[in-house]
C-alpha cells in the first residue's frame, strides 16, 4: 500500500503568494499532496481554492479545506462554482477554529457540506476531520478521513484498531514549534495531549520538535495502518524538508 505525506500549507494572510510558493517548492520533494487551510486560526487568509489552484499550477495535488464557520449555502456553492473553473477537485470539510473577532454562521454542517457537494459532482473528493473517538456513520460516508492531531503514536494505532473504516485515514502530526505554540494548542485543542516531556525537550532545543514529528511520520509509516500522514509543519518546513529527504 502507498504511503502518502499530505503536508498543510500556511495560507497567507495578505495578497502576496511569495511565500505560499516557496513552501510548495520546498516541500515537492517529500510531499504527495498539499492541503491548504481556510481562514487559518480564525484569520482571514487568502482563499484555500486559490491557493490550491496555484499548488496545481506548480505541477502538485492541492486539497483546499473548506470550514463551515465562514459560510452559508450560498456562499458554499459559489466555492463549489469557483473550484469546478479552477480544476480544484479535492476537498477536506471541517467545522472551523473559534473565529478571533465576529460570529460563526450557523447555515452550514460538516454534513450538510458533503451532501451539497455530492450532488454538485459526483467527480469531487471529499474529505472529513475525525477527533480520535468512534467515527460517526454521516462521516463513513467521505472518500476520505484527517484524524486529529496527536502526539502519540501508541495513541493512533489503538484508535485506528478500535474504530476500523474503510477508507483512507490520514493521520494528523504537527512540528511542536515551542513551549508557546504547546501551550496555544492546549487552549485551541483541550482534549489533546501534548507530552510535557516533548515540551521540555523543544523549549532547551528548537529541533526538537521537528525531529519528533519526523520519527513519528515514519513510525506511522512503518505501522501500515494508515493511508498516510497529514503533517503540520508550521513554519519549520524548510528543517522538515531537509530531515524527511530521502526517506519516504
Amino acid at each position: 500500500m502507498t504511503f502518502e505525506l499530505i503536508c498543510e500549507i500556511e495560507p497567507p494572510t495578505k495578497p502576496d503568494l511569495k511565500r505560499v510558493r516557496h513552501q510548495i517548492g520546498t516541500l515537492t520533494t517529500i510531499a504527495d499532496a498539499f492541503l491548504i487551510p481556510d481562514n487559518h486560526i480564525g484569520r482571514a487568509t487568502v482563499s484555500s481554492v486559490a491557493v490550491a489552484h496555484e499548488v496545481e499550477a506548480m505541477g502538485g495535488r492541492g486539497i483546499a479545506c473548506l470550514n463551515s464557520r465562514d459560510r452559508n449555502l450560498l456562499g458554499f456553492r459559489r466555492d463549489l462554482l469557483t473550484a469546478a473553473a479552477y480544476g480544484v477537485d479535492q476537498f477536506l470539510f471541517v467545522y472551523g477554529d473559534k473565529p478571533t473577532s465576529g460570529n460563526r454562521t450557523s447555515d452550514l454542517t460538516v454534513r450538510s457540506m458533503i451532501e451539497e457537494a455530492r450532488e454538485f459532482s459526483p467527480e469531487f473528493r471529499l474529505g472529513a476531520a475525525a477527533a480520535l473517538r468512534p467515527v460517526p456513520a454521516w462521516k463513513r460516508t467521505a472518500d476520505f478521513l484527517f484524524s486529529q492531531v496527536s502526539f502519540s503514536v501508541e495513541a493512533q494505532l489503538r484508535w485506528r484498531e478500535a474504530h476500523p473504516v474503510d477508507m483512507p485515514v490520514y493521520a494528523g502530526v504537527m512540528v511542536l514549534a515551542s513551549a508557546n505554540h504547546a501551550r496555544g494548542l492546549a487552549a485551541a485543542i483541550p482534549d489533546i495531549d501534548i507530552p510535557g516531556e516533548l515540551v521540555e525537550k523543544v523549549a532547551a532545543d528548537r529541533m526538537a520538535g521537528v525531529e519528533a514529528a519526523c520519527e513519528q511520520v515514519l513510525a506511522l509509516r512503518d505501522s501500515g495502518a494508515f493511508a498516510g500522514v497529514h503533517l503540520v509543519p508550521v513554519a519549520r518546513y524548510r528543517d522538515v524538508e531537509s530531515r524527511l529527504a530521502g526517506t519516504l
